[in-house]
């Protein structure tokens, strides 16, 4: 979690929304990192989430291993509770553990507003381990909000 506040604090330096992410693979080893980057890109997409998301895959392809997109043996570890965009991509990447920070009360889709992760309906669902460094995570925003209003 520490690596993936480092990655929010990075992404301060664009204007983005400061949160960051990183996946982990079977041996906890950092396969790829990802903060916002929707203000650096212009792209709703560019989620912290998102973004650490397309780089294991690719990073997971790029070593021969054939189904880079399945990311089954990973961990997402994000400083805010994945969204429901990014929970969908959680559940079609076959992520089994996903370790976050600050709950969203807004827009989180991992318990608080949406339970996406754990939907008994779709064809996968993933371990949450929600509240980790939750303070600071929450204090990251919390500052980038006062400071924009």
């Amino acid at each position: 979690m520490l690596r993936a506040l480092a990655e929010a604090r990075d992404a301060l330096g664009t204007g983005d929304v400061p949160i960051g992410a990183l996946v982990a693979g079977p041996g906890g080893e950092v396969i790829a990192v990802g903060r916002n980057e929707r203000e650096a890109l212009g792209d709703p997409t560019a989620h912290a989430e998102m973004v650490a998301i397309r780089a294991a895959a690719a990073a997971l392809q790029a070593n021969e291993r054939g189904d880079g997109w399945r990311l089954e043996d990973c961990t997402l570890v994000v400083t805010l509770e994945p969204c429901a965009m990014c929970a969908g991509a959680i559940v079609l990447a076959r992520i089994p553990r996903v370790v976050f920070g600050a709950w969203d009360e807004k827009a989180g889709a991992a318990g608080s507003v949406f339970d996406v992760l754990r939907e008994r309906r779709l064809n996968h669902r993933a371990e949450v381990y929600g509240g980790v460094l939750a303070d600071a995570s929450g204090e990251l925003l919390r500052e980038f909000f006062a400071a924009h209003r």
